[in-house]
């Protein structure tokens, strides 16, 4: 097929593709950036696998990994060290990834499917990566992302070509694929028949006697026999050196001439002269303002009836809480009221307004001696901020000196400790995400570094191996024993009361016999959530016959089920639910179908890999 060939089936793809391109590209730059260009894994390394004629470049193969690990990390909010990506397949799966898509261009570039320059053309101009700030195609910001990437513009062009012939190709071989009847029936009889039950919901309260307290044999049986509810995780022990800008403002010195200088420039939040709140109504004429004053002194309305009757809510009427001089000519009438009412017809920047005054807000004087406290631990605050940033670079040096970190806490202002960071440690700097983090991704005998927090603070830490998981003992998680048993021996109490309730149903008795209440539901899909009622409740439902009972725990509740009644699903189908259902059978279909048919593309084609190749991309990781 000429380049020409293919251009209107490729119309369909164009959206996806450039969607594709547009994060392609937008990484390009960062990964340029980092130092790893065409000649990043040396000068022997070219391919790492090749399917057909198709090669899969050590390039391609890292660019698409390091793009899997940087969306695995944003989505965990966690660094992923190497040995977690190969732990979770990640490396496997990219290349798999990587062999279907060259599966399918090696069979475009066998049947000679292609698409014309002009289309080459218009999708790059559609990437807005290469757009400027007007909108238009920028060519020097093409050249230089290209130029970053250690592409060419001509083997760009081909990379995309290739792209858009693999869409077509794709797109070929699944777009006709039909929904077979009994398969959609099937799934909508399924999907769209509904159950009409009741529900009796027992908890604490309805034991007939409450739990007793437990004795101390109890708690420590509870607590050697369920020794996975009290154990400590393993995790690393990290040595550390820390200061925050609290740590070290305690310590700093504020004259008070300072002091006495940031109170006179802040006089305004110290000093704050009377302010009312108000809400303001702009009238047209003074006679429409005073028949509106009228008609609420009378009693026939409120200020609040007057705003609704302009088609106004009474926010549109807030001003806030003012004072005298900022209500200008009106001030001195509204202030002069002794507390709440109304004041006015009086002038406004709009016109004659009626003033609703809502609440009195007495004057405040804070003298020097109350604000002080306030004031030097503002200043020592922002102080200290500056003097850890001043020394960041002070203590870094150090630090390369070859100093420890417990010399480093013997000749500076950071204190020195150590600590287990498990998942829910957060004493100390492991309050921090930061600290966190670093922590997590800290490698036996890394070297310590100066890293900042949050709030301004500075750290350095080192691992100091792995602390195995402990059992805590009985004395440091009483109480944690005694909430644990006390729910434990109460979901048991429940559960019991549960079943006499599920006897008393099967024996012809109802929840008013028993003296309990219950919730009817009625026309309730598998698929639907229903306050109060846990997803499982409605499962057990599907799965009872007409007049059947039974009891669902969770949690320390139990629901006792009775099925009324089981409702098919409607032939009439009125909300469309078969069509979406159709649509739904023919994608999943369509994707069983293309999976098996790049199996067998690759399969024809042949897939040889280069573990060798291989290992050097991920030496690029470790």
């Amino acid at each position: 097929m000429a380049k020409g060939a293919g251009n209107k089936a490729a119309g369909g793809a164009k959206g996806r593709t450039s969607r594709i391109f547009v994060w392609i590209i937008l990484g390009l730059l960062i990964i340029g950036l980092a130092g790893f260009g065409v000649d990043g894994f040396g000068g022997g390394v070219r391919g790492v696998a090749q399917v057909g004629d198709r090669e899969i470049t050590a390039q391609e193969y890292f660019r698409s990994l390091q793009r899997e690990i940087r969306s695995t990390q944003e989505r965990t909010g966690q660094a992923l060290p190497w040995s977690q990506v190969q732990q979770a397949g990640l490396d496997r799966a990219v290349l798999s990834r990587l062999v279907t898509t060259a599966a399918l261009e090696n069979e475009a570039m066998r049947l000679g499917i292609s698409v014309s320059d002009e289309t080459v053309r218009d999708e790059v101009l559609a990437i807005s990566a290469f757009q400027g700030v007007d909108g238009r195609f920028d060519r020097e910001a093409y050249r230089f992302l290209l130029q970053q990437e250690g592409w060419s513009e001509r083997e760009f062009e081909d990379r995309l070509r290739m792209e858009l012939a693999r869409e077509i190709l794709q797109a070929g071989a699944v777009s006709a694929v039909p929904a077979p009847a009994t398969w959609t029936d099937t799934v909508f009889a399924w999907f769209a028949e509904q159950r009409d039950f009741e529900v009796i919901t027992l908890d604490r309260g309805a034991l007939e006697t409450p739990v007793p307290a437990p004795t101390d044999d109890e708690l420590r049986a509870f607590h050697a026999d369920n020794p996975d509810r009290f154990t400590l995780p393993e995790g690393p022990r990290i040595a550390y050196a820390w200061i925050t800008p609290n740590l070290l403002a305690d310590s700093l010195d504020i004259p008070e001439e300072e002091l006495r200088e940031a109170f006179d420039a802040r006089a305004a939040e110290f000093v704050r002269p009377e302010r009312r709140l108000v809400e303001r109504l702009v009238f047209a004429r003074d006679e429409d303002a005073e028949a509106a004053r009228a008609r609420i002194e009378a009693g026939e309305a409120d200020f609040a009836d007057i705003v609704a009757e302009r088609g106004m809510e009474l926010e549109d009427t807030d001003m806030g809480d003012v004072t005298e001089d900022e209500l200008g000519a009106a001030g001195a009438e509204v202030f002069a009221l002794d507390g709440p009412g109304l004041a006015g017809p009086l002038p406004s920047p709009f016109g004659p307004a009626l003033f609703n005054v809502v609440a009195v807000l007495s004057a405040q004087a804070t003298p020097f001696e109350d604000a002080a406290p306030g004031l030097r631990d503002e200043i020592a605050l922002e102080r200290a901020r500056q003097i850890l940033s001043d020394r960041f670079d002070d203590y870094e040096d150090i630090l390369a000196g070859g100093a420890t970190l417990e010399q480093l806490a013997e000749e500076t202002e950071l204190e020195f400790g150590t600590l287990v960071l498990r998942p829910d440690t957060r004493e100390g700097p492991a309050a921090y995400a930061a600290f966190r983090e670093a922590a997590r991704a800290a490698r036996e005998g890394g070297f310590p570094e100066m890293r900042p927090l949050e709030d301004g603070g500075l750290f350095a830490l080192r691992h100091d191996g792995t602390e195995p998981p402990r059992v805590q003992e009985f004395e440091e998680v009483e109480v944690r024993v005694i909430e644990a048993w006390d729910a434990a021996e109460t979901a048991d109490r429940v559960a019991g009361r549960a079943e006499e309730v599920l006897a008393a149903l099967e024996g012809g008795q109802t929840a008013g016999d028993l003296g309990l209440a219950s919730v009817s539901h009625g026309e309730v899909r598998r698929t639907d959530r229903l306050s109060g009622v846990p997803p499982q409740v409605i499962e057990r439902a599907f799965e009872l016959e007409e007049g059947a009972h039974a009891v669902v725990a969770e949690n320390g509740r139990a629901h006792v089920v009775s099925l009324r009644a089981i409702l098919p699903a409607d032939a009439d189908d009125a909300d469309g639910d078969r069509a979406a259902i159709a649509s739904a059978v023919r994608e999943s279909l369509a994707q069983d179908l293309f999976n098996a048919w790049a199996r067998l593309l690759q399969e024809e084609a042949g897939i040889r890999v280069d573990q060798s190749a291989i290992d050097q991309v991920h030496s690029q990781f470790r």
